[in-house]
């Protein structure tokens, strides 16, 4: 019966990414806590369980043209040595998974806070940074500032399986104010699979990967997101974001303050 649950709960993770746009990790990592998985297997389960259904976007945003892949580049100089430090650091300076499971709910609780609040004020963040970026930055503090984030996103990621999107984005729109809205999507995207696979392999090599589980949602997920697409592009954001959003803030302050 587990794993019609499961597959249950990618059905339900899938139609609300498809449905509201909004990253998986945000909503399954904390499913996967709920249905008493700990912390340790659902954050890497949930990071193998990204990369996989997020490289279909990849390719399609390739095709359009749409991914900067200079920027995905210096993201990923930064996000892949820091995630790959933060598996050494768990596996070399803790004996087991209990040790550091804490760590991993407090941080999935900051992301998700810092998620639902990129959500919510997205639209206005993005208009102040708009009307301050007539001074842009020389090409060589962008290319230092973009890799500096993605080492401190790259590490947060990987103990929390939260934020390769939204808090991606919020850093792309901060650090290139002037790149369009299709293009801040695309290059966020690239950037995340990379991420998410050396995160979740390096949790993989921990043993912090329930395979079964992972297929199980694979299977309920990705015709879910499909189904959610077409449905979401036919309801307002300004309805369904901050709800959800609002539910990710309350689960936020739970895992760090209960």
């Amino acid at each position: 019966m587990d794993i019609l649950f499961y597959i249950l709960a990618g059905i339900c993770v899938g139609f609300t990414v498809g449905l509201t746009g909004v990253g998986g990790g945000s909503l399954m990592t904390p499913l996967l806590l709920m249905f008493g998985f700990p912390p340790n297997i659902a954050v890497g389960t949930d990071l193998l369980y990204a990369s996989i259904t997020k490289s279909g976007g990849v390719w399609v945003h390739h095709k359009q043209r749409t991914i900067q892949w200079r920027i995905v580049s210096l993201l990923a100089l930064g996000s892949l040595p820091g995630s790959i430090l933060t598996i050494i650091i768990l596996h070399f300076f803790y004996q087991d998974a209990d040790q550091y499971a804490a760590i991993l709910t407090t941080t999935l609780g900051i992301m998700l806070m810092g998620t639902a609040s990129v959500l919510l004020f997205r639209k206005y963040l993005h208009k102040i940074i708009w009307k301050k970026s007539t001074k842009s930055m020389s090409h060589q503090q962008s290319t230092g500032i973009t890799i500096v984030f993605g080492f401190i996103l790259g590490a947060l990621v990987t103990l929390s399986s939260v934020g390769a999107g939204a808090l991606g984005t919020a850093l792309l729109l901060t650090l290139y104010p002037r790149l369009i809205a299709v293009k801040v999507v695309g290059t966020d995207l690239a950037h995340a699979v990379p991420l998410t696979l050396v995160a979740g392999l390096g949790h993989l090599l921990l043993g912090n990967v329930d395979y079964f589980l992972l297929v199980s949602l694979l299977v309920g997920s990705i015709p879910a997101v499909y189904f959610g697409t077409k449905i979401g592009s036919k309801l307002p954001d300004y309805i369904l974001q901050p709800v959800l959003a609002s539910a990710l803030l309350i689960l936020g302050i739970k895992y760090v303050f209960f």
